[in-house]
């Protein structure tokens, strides 16, 4: 079974290690000693992963759209074309780049510094191990 340190889960929960720390302390998922660090099973992560992304969900206005993968974060480049734009997001560790219209873009005032959430639907979905 993989286990991870609360600086790992941190970076896999999107949050601070002193969030992760936190959370952890008020035993919102279990933890277990290795000498001096603090360990996570893969499991509990994972189900807290889940329980975490169903609160945070769950805070926002519900969305009208069957794109079930939302990631929330900030617009951190847009580049305007004639007709086209790239937009690109920062949703904690994650790069979203996107292309879209330049017309969209401008009616969702997209600029850097903004809020915005990326919503992903796809049937070609890779994934690697690491």
């Amino acid at each position: 079974m993989e286990s991870y340190t609360i600086g790992q889960a941190a970076r896999l929960l999107g949050v601070s290690i002193d969030t992760a720390r936190r959370w952890a302390d008020a035993e919102r998922f279990p933890t277990r000693r290795e000498g001096t660090r603090r360990m996570v099973d893969g499991p509990d992560l994972a189900a807290f992963c889940v329980e975490a992304a169903q609160e945070r969900a769950e805070g926002e206005e519900a969305a009208h759209t069957s794109a079930r993968n939302a990631f929330p974060g900030i617009v951190t480049g847009v580049k305007l074309g004639t007709v086209d734009a790239q937009v690109e997001i920062q949703a904690g560790p994650h790069r979203i780049v996107s292309l879209l219209t330049r017309e969209a873009v401008e009616e969702l005032g997209l600029e850097v510094g903004a809020r915005a959430t990326a919503r992903v639907k796809s049937t070609s979905v890779f994934i690697d191990r690491v």
